[in-house]
């Protein structure tokens, strides 16, 4: 087979595939538009609608949307609620941390070795109570050592003054004598000093917390002992803005709830830093809280409410009910059946709701959903 032949037959296949493949369009082509029957091409009777004599006869009319094929508008489907007043408070939410009311570490003054330990870890302390003992030996043995050598100057103070009485001896002899008593005195005043030292006691009424020397360790003072703490009442530590400066002054009232506890309490500011932190522009702020039964613990994380100002009487609304425009914000209300839009001006805010100050009254029936299918004057229906 030649290769004109060969061509030839590969032409033919092509054209045979690309026929079976437009087949299907060229039968429908080819079919008669009128040919529906199937009965050799008759066409099918024509209808005719028959109007009663005498009655004029009108075009039918097709269903509104109909020629558009769209639904007939109806009403738009929103909910409303319905506005009432309520008491707003303007206030500051931030953070804070408890702190005791008063906190020591406990050191010695004095270097020695430990000889008793008078408190167990955990132990509610009452002021005065003796946590430690230190090894005062040598201290005890100077004292009796003074002891004696004051004996003997004040029986040659007293010898010596009876002298001077009768003139036996000179004032410069008499006032050393007297020097030297004084000395002496004042060296066991020293030493019963030193001796004190010696024995810890608690400053004021608190938990103890946990030890790190046993009894026979041999401490300085660089050696911790173990940490005091009252926790009540407790304190609040917290900063506000900068702008705040002069509404949130002692006396202050601040709400709180400590991390872990979902129960309010309440406390007021008794103490403000005087001057602004110049790094983070904010003021520190001190407050007090009764803590009775232990529940609030140092360091723990606050969340602080501040109450600026009160209102009784405010217009609150949802935050999704409000549209902002060029010129400020408007809201939906329904008067007859009918969406109305009402320019307002509005106060505060939060993350969830917002003052209205004008624009809204107790009563309005306010769009709070659907508001984005809802045009002016247009029908709605409250769900």
């Amino acid at each position: 087979m030649n290769t004109t032949t060969k061509r030839i037959l590969t032409v033919l296949i092509l054209l045979f595939v690309v026929g079976l493949a437009f087949y299907p369009k060229l039968k429908t082509l080819w079919k008669p538009a009128d040919d529906k029957s199937g009965d050799g091409g008759s066409k099918a009777p024509a209808t005719a609608s028959l109007v009663p004599t005498g009655s004029s006869a009108k075009p039918a009319t097709a269903a509104p949307g109909a020629a558009s094929g769209k639904p007939a508008s109806g009403p738009t489907a929103v909910g409303v609620m319905v506005v009432s007043s309520e008491s707003l408070d303007e206030k500051i939410l931030t953070t804070g941390t408890i702190v005791p009311n008063e906190e020591v570490d406990i050191r010695s003054e004095v270097s020695g070795r430990v000889t008793s330990i008078g408190f167990r870890e955990g132990d509610f302390i009452r002021r005065g109570m003796v946590l430690l003992r230190i090894n005062d030996a040598d201290l005890q043995a100077q004292l009796q050592k003074l002891t004696a050598n004051r004996k003997l100057a004040e029986a040659n103070e007293e010898r010596q003054k009876r002298l001077f009485e009768k003139e036996a001896i000179s004032r410069a002899e008499y006032e050393i004598s007297q020097t030297n008593l004084t000395g002496i005195l004042a060296d066991i005043e020293n030493l019963k000093a030193q001796l004190a030292k010696t024995v810890i006691r608690a400053p004021f009424d608190g938990t103890i917390g946990l030890r790190h020397i046993s009894t026979g360790s041999y401490i300085s003072p660089s050696s911790p002992i173990a940490t005091l703490t009252n926790i009540n009442p407790a304190k609040i530590d917290f900063s506000v803005p900068a702008k705040y400066a002069q509404i949130v002054r002692r006396g202050s009232q601040i709400k709180f709830t400590v991390e872990g506890s979902g129960q309010n309490r309440i406390g007021t500011v008794y103490a403000v830093e005087p001057k602004v932190n110049p790094e983070t522009r904010a003021m520190l702020l001190r407050a007090v809280s009764p803590n009775p039964n232990g529940t609030m613990v140092a360091g723990a994380f606050a969340r602080i409410e501040v109450v600026l100002s009160a209102r009784g009487n405010a217009i609150v609304v949802p935050t999704e009910a409000l549209i902002p425009e060029q010129n400020g914000q408007k809201v939906y209300v329904v008067r007859n059946h009918k969406a109305e839009s009402v320019p307002v001006e509005i106060g505060l805010r939060t993350d969830r709701s917002v003052e209205i100050r004008s624009g809204l009254h107790v009563g309005d029936s306010l769009i709070t959903s659907g508001i984005q299918m809802v045009k002016p004057g247009g029908d709605v229906l409250v769900q």
